[in-house]
């Protein structure tokens, strides 16, 4: 059916069902004298028209992007109408916020082809916040051309699998391949083939993962794909790092901090190991934890509070810090997860064990240092061998393990990170289960109660993915994070990273 003919049939259905002649008043009472299935049918048809509004908004904006660029001038699109570019008037006519007129921009300059039918969109900046829309600047020297890897989301857009926002954090989250000046043509076309491939599996990915978690695994990949680049951005991240402290006229007094990778990622990691029992950590075992868990439950202070009263205390320690009084039993540090050869070398970036954060292999190493390493075997699917079998609760190994294999809760649409999580034995160690890896799955403490107290339970053949079952029947596959899946061979396996040489 052609894409108005079927506009205009949701509306003839959606005026069957409500009645014509109506005043905008009137609808409410309207909708309140249907029987449910003519509510449900409403809002169906209603939930299409907007889908099939927004497309055409979309594209709308990505025309009034390409025309108001910022080579155009003062002859632009936005600027002839009064504008200084292409958000502000997006912005305008729709009333939108400035980001989510600027994510149209965006969005709908993807959507359009140039003129040998390609899409048309130019490579955007790795850091979200550099550049408010479409007027942003060219990464790499990419240009439109033949052959864009990323038809794949501009066809998943346009068949509603995924939604404008998906779009937007996948397309702006693997940016553009890179391509060297040197590089041949079949090497440049290997890398479009790498990055397509990578946009399908996280389109895949995105039902089942939030926003956020979608942004991140981006990134990621993309550093997978692109260890040199990966260790640019991270330089230039570290380059931009700053922090300043003023005092407004009113006297209050503030802070600013612009993080790199690693200070971010100590910072989270301090703040979510002192404020996990309030966010929703795993319960504890211990005694003794477990009272101080129950004291910071209770506290009166927000969140807020609370970290920035734990900050200024590890501030005011220093190097010194007790590390049991300020941040009870276990002591907050970064664990990074480092894929490595059979002789110890390192194999692309890093991971973060929780969120899944890329950071260059040469940062690791530094860490090593510092701090050590644990090794583990994992097969050749990706899977940790087992490291120990005998004991009711799983080990520290084996929960290290666990968190390089599954990311996180593994429920379909959570977000908890590894250290928020509880591991499951799928099956009853009470009735002969066994404390083995490959029946075990984390799940964060919300979702291991619902399992136990919603009748759920997790099953799993040999180490095929998890599968969630309700006793009315309901059955969902709990499929592993795509992030992880790049750092191991076997596993669906990824095209290999690209690589300059012919």
């Amino acid at each position: 059916m052609a894409f108005f003919s079927d506009f205009a049939d949701r509306i003839t259905a959606m005026r069957d069902l409500v009645g014509d002649p109506v005043e905008a008043e009137e609808l409410p009472a309207r909708v309140e004298a249907l029987d449910g299935e003519a509510v449900i049918a409403l809002l169906r048809h209603a939930n299409e028209i907007v889908q099939t509004a927004e497309q055409v908004s979309l594209v709308a904006a990505g025309v009034i992007a390409r025309r108001s660029a910022r080579e155009t001038g003062q002859s632009g699109l936005a600027q002839s109408h009064g504008h200084r570019n292409a958000t502000s008037l997006i912005q305008d006519v729709t009333g939108s916020s400035r980001a989510d007129a600027a994510r149209h921009g965006r969005v709908g300059e993807a959507l359009l082809t140039d003129d040998h039918g390609a899409t048309g969109e130019r490579a955007t900046p790795d850091d979200e916040t550099a550049g408010a829309g479409p007027e942003r600047s060219v990464e790499n020297g990419a240009t439109s051309g033949p052959g864009r890897w990323d038809d794949v989301l501009r066809t998943a857009l346009f068949r509603r699998a995924i939604t404008n926002q998906q779009h937007d954090a996948i397309r702006r989250g693997l940016g553009e391949p890179p391509t060297p000046d040197d590089a041949t043509a079949v090497v440049a076309e290997s890398a479009r083939e790498a990055w397509a491939v990578a946009g399908e599996q996280l389109i895949s990915e995105a039902a089942h993962r939030t926003l956020e978690e979608l942004r991140i695994a981006a990134r990621t990949i993309r550093d997978r794909l692109d260890p040199d680049g990966a260790e640019a951005r991270f330089l230039k991240r570290h380059e931009a790092r700053s922090f300043r402290l003023w005092t407004d006229i009113d006297g209050a007094h503030h802070a600013s901090a612009v993080l790199d990778d690693e200070g971010f990622l100590w910072l989270k990691t301090i703040t979510d190991t002192a404020l996990r029992p309030r966010r929703g950590g795993p319960h504890f075992v211990d005694t003794e934890e477990a009272a101080r868990a129950a004291a910071l439950t209770d506290d009166a202070r927000s969140n807020d509070q609370l970290a920035y009263d734990l900050i200024m205390d590890v501030l005011r320690a220093g190097a010194l810090a007790d590390a049991d009084a300020v941040f009870g039993a276990r002591q907050p540090g970064v664990r990074l997860v480092q894929h490595v050869d059979a002789d110890g070398r390192a194999i692309g970036p890093a991971l973060a064990e929780d969120g899944l954060w890329s950071l260059p292999a040469s940062t690791t190493a530094q860490h090593i240092c510092d701090s050590g390493s644990t090794r583990l075997i994992l097969d050749g699917d990706g899977n940790p061998l087992d490291v120990g079998r005998e004991h009711r609760l799983f080990t520290a190994k084996q929960r290290v393990a666990l968190a390089i294999r599954d990311g996180g809760c593994r429920w379909t649409g959570c977000d908890r990170p590894a250290s928020y999580c509880e591991a499951h034995h799928i099956d009853t160690y009470s009735e002969g289960g066994r404390t083995d890896i490959d029946r075990g799955i984390l799940l964060c403490r919300f979702h291991h109660m619902q399992l136990h107290h919603g009748q759920w339970r997790i099953t799993r053949e040999e180490k095929r993915d998890f599968v969630l079952r309700h006793r009315s029947g309901e059955r969902t596959l709990l499929p592993r994070r795509t992030t992880p899946r790049y750092a191991w061979a076997g596993i669906d396996p990824p095209p290999k990273r690209f690589r300059t040489a012919g």
